[in-house]
């Protein structure tokens, strides 16, 4: 487990932006089920993390039309148990992080890897997820 005072500006990033911290399974099951979209990403300390994924997500909602009915995000080596169930329900992947994923309706419906987020800048993920908002956001 990462210390608190390592992984609380990576996890604020994301929720002083809109995204519910999960930090159980029942939590991730909850949000995974809800009606409509759920963005769902992965968090790590890592820096294509820092550089590019959260960079990514937060410029694709800003600049798309689309956006996800729920923002939600765990965290690897923080949140173990929330993490493990995120990682079942986006099976048949192998586990990644971070990895960004959206669900409809409780199915998950497109699945961003690590080895698609690495080597990619901000600007290719965000334009990668607009595109997939277009694509299953109503």
């Amino acid at each position: 487990m990462y210390p608190e005072h390592l992984t609380t500006p990576m996890k604020l990033e994301l929720t002083d932006n809109g995204f519910a911290d999960l930090t159980s399974a029942t939590q991730v099951e909850e949000a995974v089920a809800k009606e409509g979209t759920t963005l769902l990403v992965i968090n790590s300390v890592c820096g294509c993390a820092a550089g590019t994924c959260r960079p990514g997500v937060l410029h694709s909602l800003q600049t798309s039309t689309k956006k996800p009915s729920q923002l939600a995000t765990v965290f690897a080596g923080v949140d173990a148990e929330a993490v493990a169930k995120a990682r079942e329900l986006m099976l048949p992947y192998p586990p990644s992080s971070p990895s960004i994923a959206l669900f409809k309706d409780g199915e998950l419906v497109h699945f961003i890897e690590r080895h698609h987020i690495e080597g990619r800048s901000a600007e290719m993920i965000s334009e990668h997820l607009v595109a997939v908002y277009d694509e299953f956001v109503d």
